[in-house]
C-alpha cells in the first residue's frame, strides 16, 4: 500500500497505542502461568506471532473486547505440533525460543525473509551452555531454529550488547527451570529498559530477578501469578515517538497524547530530547497525558544506546532542525527489520537531506536540509514507514511511502490516528 502524505497542520487529542513490548511479555507471561487476562493489549501482526507461539506451546488465547483471557501452559511447554512460526516479530522468535529449550523434544522455528536474516546465535549458544541443543539450520546463527530440551537451568554467559531479547527470553524461561538461571554478562547491556520493562512485567507475574554484579539471576520454581489473575498494558512510548513529533513539527495550537502514564519504557526519553531540541512540550505525568506544540528546535546529540528504536523518529527531527543532530551507539539498530541507520540516511537523502552515515553514528545537517516531498520506500519496516510520514508533514510538496501496511507490526491504526489529527493521507 503506497501512503501519500502532504503538508498539513495538525491539532487535538489523541490516544497513544498499547505498548507492543509489554503486550509481547505479558501474553508469554500469562502462558508460562496457569492462565490469565491481559487487559488493554495491542493486538498487531507482531503479538500475534505471540499468541501463536503461546497456543503452539499447548495454551489458548480468546480475544475479548479490550483483553486476551490465557489459557497457560503452567510452566510445562508441550512440543509444537508443527512449526512455530514468528513471522516478521524478532521479539515473539528470540522470547519464544528460550520457552523451546524447557520443552521435553524438538522445536522447529521460522519467520519471514527479514526475520530469517536477524542474528540469533548467541541464545542459541546460552541454550547449549544450559545443556540443550540449539541450532540453526542454515549454520548461519540465523532462522529457522532447531531447539531440543528440555534444559534444567544453570549459568550462561552472554555478550548484552547484540540484543537484549536474549536477556529477556533466558529470565522469563528461568523462572520455571529446576535451578533458575544465572546470567553473566560478556559486554556492557544495550538496550538495558527493555530488560527493566521485563523485570517489571516478572514482578507483576509474581516472579522476582535479582540485578548481579556480573548480570541477572532468576531463581528456578517460580510460579507466573499476577495480582487478581490479570495484567494491564500500559500505552507505547515507541509508538508515541511518532505522535510527538508530528505535533512538534506540525501543530501550532497543540496536540495532546493521552495514556502516556509513566513506566520503565527506554522509549519515553522522547519527551527529554525534545525537550533538549527546544520544544514547547508538557508531560503531565498523574494525568497520562503529553501536550506538544509546533517549535523551532535545534540538533543535538543522542546516543540510542538504550532505545534503538528512537532513531528514525530522531533521525526526522534532526532534518528540520537547526544545526546538526548526531545519533551515536546506533551500530546494533542496523539489526532490526531493516538497517534503520542505512535506511533512514538513504530515505532522508531522498527527501533533500543533508546527512552523514558512519557505522556507529548518523549525523543529520539540518541546515543544509530543506525537505522536499518523494517517493520513499518502508523497507517493510513500520518503523521506517511512521517515521517518513511524519516527515512528509512538512515536506515541500508530497511524500510517498511505499509499504505502508507495514504499520500493522506495532500500530494498526497509525494512519487513522494520523488522518484525527489532520494530517492530509491518501492510501491506495
Amino acid at each position: 500500500m503506497d501512503i501519500h502524505v502532504t503538508p498539513s497542520t495538525l491539532a487535538g487529542r489523541v490516544q497513544a497505542p498499547p505498548s507492543k513490548s509489554y503486550t509481547h511479555r505479558a501474553i508469554l507471561a500469562a502462558g508460562y502461568a496457569d492462565g490469565a487476562t491481559v487487559r488493554d493489549p495491542l493486538v498487531s501482526a507482531d503479538t500475534e506471532a505471540t499468541m501463536g507461539a503461546v497456543e503452539a506451546y499447548g495454551g489458548s488465547v480468546e480475544r475479548g473486547v479490550d483483553a486476551l483471557e490465557v489459557t497457560g501452559f503452567d510452566g510445562r511447554p508441550a512440543v509444537p505440533g508443527t512449526v512455530v512460526d514468528c513471522a516478521n516479530s524478532g521479539t515473539t522468535m528470540r522470547l519464544v525460543t528460550a520457552t523451546a529449550a524447557l520443552a521435553d523434544g524438538i522445536t522447529v522455528l521460522t519467520g519471514d525473509d527479514s526475520l530469517r536474516s536477524r542474528p540469533q546465535g548467541p541464545l542459541l549458544d546460552a541454550i547449549g551452555q544450559l545443556g540443550g541443543r540449539a541450532e540453526s539450520s542454515r549454520a548461519n546463527g540465523q532462522a529457522p531454529l532447531v531447539v531440543k530440551g528440555p534444559v534444567d537451568g544453570g549459568t550462561v554467559s552472554i555478550p548484552g550488547d547484540v540484543s537484549s531479547q536474549y536477556i529477556t527470553a533466558l529470565l522469563m524461561a528461568g523462572a520455571v527451570t529446576d535451578e533458575g538461571i544465572e546470567i553473566d554478562l560478556e559486554t556492557e547491556l544495550k538496550s538495558a529498559p527493555y530488560v527493566d520493562i521485563t523485570i517489571e512485567v516478572l514482578d507483576a507475574f509474581g516472579v522476582d530477578v535479582e540485578s548481579t554484579a556480573a548480570g541477572f539471576d532468576v531463581a528456578g520454581g517460580q510460579t507466573y501469578d499476577p495480582a487478581g489473575g490479570e495484567y494491564a498494558v500500559p500505552g507505547d512510548f515507541s509508538s508515541m515517538s511518532y505522535l510527538l513529533a508530528a505535533g512538534a513539527l506540525a501543530a501550532p495550537d497543540g496536540l495532546t497524547v493521552t495514556s502516556a502514564h509513566p513506566s520503565a519504557q527506554g522509549d519515553s526519553a522522547i519527551v527529554d530530547v525534545l525537550e533538549r531540541m527546544g520544544a514547547d512540550i508538557d508531560w503531565d505525568r498523574d494525568a497520562g497525558e503529553i501536550t506538544v506544540s509546533q517549535s523551532s528546535l535545534s540538533g543535538v546529540e543522542v546516543s540510542v544506546a538504550d532505545t534503538p528504536d528512537l532513531l528514525p523518529t530522531i533521525s526526522v527531527l534532526g532534518a528540520v532542525a537547526d544545526g546538526d543532530t548526531r545519533i551515536v551507539d546506533c551500530e546494533h539498530v542496523r539489526y532490526k527489520e531493516t538497517d534503520r541507520v542505512a535506511a533512514m540516511a538513504e530515505e532522508l537523502t531522498a527527501m533533500g537531506a543533508s546527512v552523514t552515515e558512519e557505522p556507529e553514528t548518523l549525523t543529520i545537517h539540518g541546515d543544509d536540509t530543506d525537505l522536499s516531498g518523494a517517493v520513499v520506500d518502508g523497507r517493510a519496516d513500520h518503523r521506517i514507514v511512521m517515521s517518513l510520514a511524519v516527515a512528509g508533514l512538512v515536506a515541500d510538496g508530497e511524500t510517498t511511502v511505499k509499504g505502508g501496511e507495514h504499520v500493522d507490526v506495532s500500530f494498526p491504526n497509525f494512519f487513522d490516528v494520523f488522518e484525527s489529527m489532520g494530517a492530509s493521507v491518501q492510501r491506495d
